[in-house]
């Protein structure tokens, strides 16, 4: 799957093999700097920036793009940013379905935010459908009977 974790935007122009490397050179300094910076506003900026630059290059589904989208929507979660990690998670559930295992926790996860992101922005129907998919991954990794998928399970009767 490297080829599809490492895909590159379809362009009339094809980029360069230089272009590439240069990017992923890029890319990696630029979590590095995201790991290094101390406000949470930098920190979007980072994420809106490199995204921007990456996206000429990086198809969505590019591991270096998922990655600072994840970081990105975890900036908008910590300052409540509801419609702003909801953007991301969208962006960034289906190349995670894609790359991870059927039944994959960071899967999971990943529909249990966006469950709680549909639910809080009063979006009903897509929390449902989003929290039972989470529930359907995990009650295969953990067993039917785990607390969290009971926890879950409350959350909707409770909704």
């Amino acid at each position: 799957q490297d080829k599809e974790k490492l895909e590159i935007r379809k362009l009339n122009d094809p980029p360069s093999a230089e272009t590439v490397r240069d990017m992923i050179k890029y890319a990696r300094n630029v979590i590095e700097e995201f790991r290094r910076a101390k406000h949470y506003n930098e920190l979007l900026e980072i994420c809106e920036l490199s995204l921007d630059k990456m996206g000429a290059v990086f198809e969505d589904s590019n591991v270096y793009m998922l990655h600072m989208m994840y970081q990105a929507m975890g900036v908008c979660l910590y300052v409540q940013d509801w419609e702003g990690a909801l953007r991301y998670g969208q962006k960034i559930i289906r190349p995670y379905s894609k790359h991870y295992p059927s039944y994959s926790l960071n899967v999971a996860s990943m529909w249990l935010k966006l469950g709680r992101l549909y639910m809080a922005l009063e979006n009903r129907m897509a929390g449902v459908k989003a929290l039972k998919r989470a529930i359907a991954i995990m009650e295969v990794a953990h067993g039917k009977d785990h607390p969290y998928i009971s926890e879950i399970k409350k959350e909707l009767e409770d909704h």
